[in-house]
């Protein structure tokens, strides 16, 4: 029996691991996040309950500036209600080429990795619920299409069950492919 409960404890944790980011090394076009977010970018997404359902959908206007090593995201959201959320990214890399980012509404840091076209980010989101504050815990895989286009899924989960999850669809103004 307890060799059982070993095995199932090792699956459980191995299904939560996710994929390796240097899965993707190879693939092209390389996400250089400065490069892609430096300028206006829209992205266009949704919420998704566990149970599929979509319950929010938005648009955001992403203006990202550099300045000393530091890449500056200012988000500005505006839901399918009306109701409308900015978020301030502030994002460096650090020595070992790992990415760290803070905003208002995250609590710590939040850490990223680039292979390839792809970026997985992780951070702890502090979510206003009806008066409430949920800390979320967000884990986005974004993949880089073509020079203007990226995709973005991010899972929602609290306690290790999930949420819901996000996505996104990103792109550049003024980019031709």
């Amino acid at each position: 029996m307890k060799h059982i409960l070993t095995v199932l404890l090792a699956a459980l944790l191995a299904g939560c691991a996710g994929p390796d980011i240097q899965q993707y090394k190879t693939n092209t076009p390389q996400l250089d996040l400065t490069e892609y977010f430096t300028g206006v970018t829209d992205a266009w997404g949704m919420f998704q309950n566990r149970n599929g359902e979509v319950t929010k959908r938005f648009h955001v206007e992403i203006i990202g500036s550099q300045q000393q090593g530091q890449l500056t995201l200012d988000e500005r959201f505006r839901y399918d209600d009306g109701t409308t959320q900015q978020r301030i990214w502030r994002l460096a890399r650090d020595s070992n080429g790992q990415w760290r980012g803070t905003a208002d509404d995250v609590k710590g840091e939040a850490q990223g990795s680039t292979a390839g076209n792809a970026l997985r980010w992780q951070y702890t989101l502090l979510l206003p619920v009806d008066g409430a504050t949920y800390e979320m815990q967000f884990d986005d895989w974004m993949f880089l299409i073509d020079r203007c286009t990226m995709l973005n899924r991010a899972s929602m989960r609290k306690f290790g069950i999930e949420f819901g999850q996000v996505t996104l669809t990103f792109r550049r103004r003024a980019c031709t492919p």
